[in-house]
């Protein structure tokens, strides 16, 4: 569970911080990271609430860690944006 431990380390956020946040114990989410044992589904809809990802995300099946139309809609914003300033380089 690598991405569980990468979107915290994204938020600077300590394990106590989502242990506290989730209810989930601060050693359980450290076996979680570390891969000594795996989430249940009731750890995998708190984690995947309170980063804001799907839980197809936190466990690999995707790699898109969006949430829902709203955020595909701004990804792809930004996206556009990005092309757009690339195309005054040229």
């Amino acid at each position: 569970m690598q991405r569980i431990k990468h979107l915290r380390e994204d938020m600077d956020l300590r394990q106590i911080d989502v242990a506290k946040a989730t209810g989930i114990d601060q050693k359980t989410l450290s076996n979680y990271e570390t891969g000594k044992t795996n989430p249940d589904s009731y750890a995998l809809i708190k984690l995947a609430d309170f980063f804001g990802v799907t839980i197809d995300y936190l466990v690999g099946r995707t790699n898109n860690n969006f949430y829902g139309r709203n955020d595909i809609q701004k990804k792809l914003e930004d996206i556009q944006k990005d092309l757009d300033e690339l195309k005054q380089l040229i």
